[in-house]
């Protein structure tokens, strides 16, 4: 029986996010109702409002995947799983950014950028835009690849739906802004625990893929080691100093989040990103995405094997 999370990311790969129905959106309609419901400057709120929208879905999961056999209970996780998967989309639009900065549409780079990360792209010249797609593909391949991998691995479908929905969450109201800045904050911390481990094994397998796209695993170290806590997140900066020093490259600087700047790294020692890079990073990273499928599987298959082999 083909383990199901490789089916997950396999349908992933090859047809990508459901074009309508897709339950991560309508999970994100309830909750942007809900949170202007339930909204306070009060971190209580925002713990009410965390507990219920990752709680609920993920004790409705767990509760049916209890409930079911062996075979609908494989079948349930390769269907979360390719619900919750982002590999193809994030490769896809980082490279419809990338194919825009190569033809100097800048213009049109900036329009794109939104679909990958939250920073305000307004004034970003080329180098700049070319380093928030490598740094948002370093940080989302923990957070839409292997996150929901590890977690599948260890819970079944009601930790992949648990994950994805404090994900979106930590999306939606994890920012820091007057509004969220309180009522957000156990979204953006229930977020980063949950992503704390995906994070660092995406970081060692970035360095161990990083010759197959002419890169280097000991520059990917040597970045992980000197400079992945010099990000706010615990985690991100973990990825990004990883695909830096993977890639050869030097990231990190002031982003912009409409009146908020922060200012992270830097990572890396080498040049400023380019549209040749933006390609080479979305390269390692479906090869760290299907590195942990594989690592996921042959665990889940060895598992499989050792309950039923005599003695």
């Amino acid at each position: 029986m083909t383990p199901p999370l490789l089916l997950g990311w396999v349908a992933d790969r090859a047809f990508g996010d459901p074009r309508r129905g897709h339950p991560v959106a309508g999970f994100g309609l309830v909750a942007d109702r809900l949170q202007q419901r339930l909204w306070h400057d009060s971190r209580v709120a925002g713990a009410v409002f965390a507990v219920t929208l990752v709680g609920g879905p993920a004790a409705a999961t767990w509760a049916a995947q209890r409930r079911l056999g062996p075979r609908p209970r494989a079948a349930l996780l390769a269907l979360v799983t390719w619900a919750a998967l982002g590999s193809r989309s994030l490769g896809l639009q980082a490279a419809k950014v990338g194919t825009a900065i190569a033809r100097g549409d800048l213009d049109e780079a900036r329009r794109r950028l939104p679909a990958l990360c939250g920073r305000d792209p307004s004034g970003l010249d080329a180098g700049q835009l070319c380093r928030s797609v490598v740094e948002s593909l370093a940080e989302n391949t923990a957070d839409a690849v292997v996150a929901t991998l590890v977690w599948g691995a260890a819970t079944g479908p009601a930790g992949v739906v648990a994950h994805r929905c404090a994900n979106t969450l930590d999306a939606m109201v994890g920012h820091r802004s007057p509004r969220y800045e309180r009522f957000g904050w156990a979204a953006a911390r229930l977020d980063d625990v949950m992503n704390w481990l995906p994070a660092r094994i995406t970081a060692l397998l970035a360095a161990a893929c990083a010759p197959l796209v002419g890169g280097s695993a000991r520059g990917a170290l040597r970045a992980l080691r000197r400079d992945g806590a010099r990000h706010p997140s615990p985690n991100a900066g973990r990825c990004e100093a990883a695909f830096a020093g993977a890639l050869g490259l030097h990231l990190g600087g002031p982003v912009r989040y409409g009146e908020r700047v922060e200012v992270r790294g830097p990572f890396g020692e080498g040049r400023t990103p380019t549209p040749v890079d933006v390609q080479r990073a979305i390269r390692l990273s479906t090869l760290v995405g299907a590195a942990a499928t594989l690592a996921v599987s042959t665990h889940s298959l060895y598992r499989r094997v050792s309950r039923h082999s005599p003695g």
